[in-house]
C-alpha cells in the first residue's frame, strides 16, 4: 500500500475506548476493536505516532498520527495499554477546565468520566503528547472574543503548569473552526491544531483528520486510508 503523501498526513481521530453499547454520537470503540485497528496498521507497515512527532519527522512515510479527543478516563484503562503493546505513540487532547468531570456537553448517552490532573500527568509520563481541547469543550465559532481567548490561551497555560512541559497542539471542539479561532490559536503560541474537515482553511493550524469508530474493520480502514490520500488536498506549510 502506498503511504499518504508527504504533504497530506494521515491523522486518525479517536475519543473514548470502552463499552459502546450506548453510543449515540459514535465516539466509542471497544478495547478489542482498538487493538484490531492498531494491529491492522502494524501489518501494513504503518506506525502510530503523536501529531508533533508526525509533523517533525524527516519523512512521514509509514507514519499515522493517532489522536484521542476529550481526555476520557478510560484512556488510561484501555487505550494506553494497547498503544504500549504495539509500540505506538499518540496525542491526547484534554480539557483542563473539566478535570475529573464528565462529558456534560453531550446531552444524549451515558456520562463518561474525564481524566483528573493526576491522570493527565500519568499519560504524559508514559510518553503521550498532551494537547489542549480548550478549557470546557465550547464551539469556538460561537464564542465571544473574551471567551474564545480564555478557552485557547488559559487551557495551554494550565496544561503546561500541570505537566511541566510545553503544549504545542490544539484541537477544535466539535471540529469547528473559522479564521477568528485559527488566528487566536496562532496568537496563543500553538504550532499546530487539529480539526475534522477544515473546509477552505488550510495550514498546520487546520489539520484534517479521519474519524475512526467501532464499525471500522479492516476493509473500512483500508478505504478510509485510500480515500483520505485521494481526496484530501495537500496541507500548506508542513
Amino acid at each position: 500500500m502506498a503511504a499518504a503523501t508527504e504533504s497530506t498526513p494521515w491523522i486518525a481521530m479517536y475519543h473514548s475506548v470502552g463499552d459502546c453499547s450506548e453510543d449515540p454520537y459514535r465516539v466509542t470503540v471497544t478495547p478489542d476493536r482498538l487493538d484490531h485497528q492498531l494491529s491492522w496498521l502494524r501489518r501494513r507497515g504503518l506506525r502510530g505516532v503523536s501529531v508533533s512527532a508526525l509533523l517533525a519527522a524527516p519523512s512521514r512515510e509509514g507514519l499515522v498520527g493517532l489522536t484521542f479527543d476529550d481526555g476520557y478516563a478510560d484512556f488510561l484503562d484501555h487505550a494506553l495499554p494497547a498503544l504500549t503493546r504495539h509500540g505506538f505513540g499518540a496525542t491526547l487532547f484534554v480539557l483542563p477546565g473539566r478535570l475529573g468531570g464528565d462529558n456534560a456537553w453531550d446531552p444524549l448517552g451515558p456520562r463518561k468520566p474525564l481524566l483528573t490532573a493526576d491522570g493527565i500527568r500519568e499519560a504524559a509520563d508514559a510518553g503521550v503528547e498532551i494537547g489542549s481541547h480548550g478549557m470546557t469543550h465550547l464551539d469556538l465559532t460561537r464564542a465571544d472574543d473574551i471567551t474564545l481567548k480564555s478557552e485557547v490561551v488559559e487551557s495551554r497555560a494550565t496544561l503546561e503548569e500541570l505537566t511541566g512541559a510545553p503544549v504545542s497542539g490544539f484541537c477544535y471542539p466539535y471540529g469547528t473552526l473559522d479564521q477568528r479561532a485559527v488566528d487566536t490559536v496562532r496568537d496563543a503560541g500553538y504550532t499546530y491544531a487539529c480539526a475534522i474537515d477544515p473546509g477552505g482553511i488550510n495550514g498546520p493550524l487546520a489539520l484534517p483528520r479521519v474519524h475512526i469508530g467501532q464499525h471500522d474493520t479492516a476493509v473500512r480502514l483500508y478505504l478510509k486510508y485510500r480515500l483520505h490520500r485521494l481526496r484530501r488536498r495537500p496541507v500548506e506549510g508542513i
